[in-house]
């Protein structure tokens, strides 16, 4: 895999393109999902191009919510990132906004993780504890069975990604959670950087 940027390349074209903290927050907890996720899948090689990935994946979001995924390319293409992250960054639009099928794994991972971590998040922060540190799975399925709860981040889509990695549900619930204690404080770190 090929990222053809720096790490520090990758966060200033991401930044050029948003500022919102919440997005920022959630394109920094995905970056350190997908390089736990590396690790422990076995990729530990491959763990900056899967961060980067992680990082860079709602690059468009922000400034084109409308042509999420499809502006992407461009904006990647222009800041000298490889069509190895372009693929990786427009597939988990898949089936949404673009035809770009997930096909290595990182790219299932992502797929799969992206949604969930949003819906984690948003049940790690009504806790007393503002954290994911003692978060359990059954306390996201309690939430995730809400349908009202977290209401933006699809069902289908993390049910769609648990089968593409041939996981249950609680298998990706309990690896993301995982993965998100593994980067929440160098993501709280970098949020109070940024003030």
């Amino acid at each position: 895999m090929n990222t053809a940027i720096t790490r520090e390349q990758a966060w200033d074209l991401f930044r050029n393109y948003n500022q919102d903290p919440f997005h920022i927050r959630h394109a920094l907890t995905v970056e350190g999902v997908m390089k736990w996720y590396a690790q422990e899948l076995g990729y530990q090689s491959e763990m900056d191009f899967w961060g980067i990935v992680g990082l860079l994946h709602d690059i468009d979001f922000e400034r084109f919510p409308q042509e999420h995924c499809r502006k992407a390319p461009e904006l990647l293409r222009a800041g000298g990132a490889g069509e190895d992250v372009i693929h990786g960054v427009c597939s988990h639009g898949y089936e949404l906004t673009v035809a770009v099928k997930p096909e290595h794994e990182m790219e299932k991972v992502l797929y799969a993780a992206d949604e969930l971590t949003g819906l984690i998040w948003a049940a790690a922060v009504i806790r007393p504890s503002k954290s994911v540190m003692d978060m359990e799975v059954s306390s996201v399925k309690k939430k995730y069975k809400s349908p009202n709860f977290a209401a933006g981040c699809s069902r289908a889509v993390i049910e769609r990604g648990a089968a593409m990695l041939g996981w249950e549900l609680d298998e990706l619930i309990r690896k993301t959670i995982l993965g998100m204690r593994s980067c929440e404080e160098a993501v709280k770190t970098s949020m109070e950087g940024l003030r």
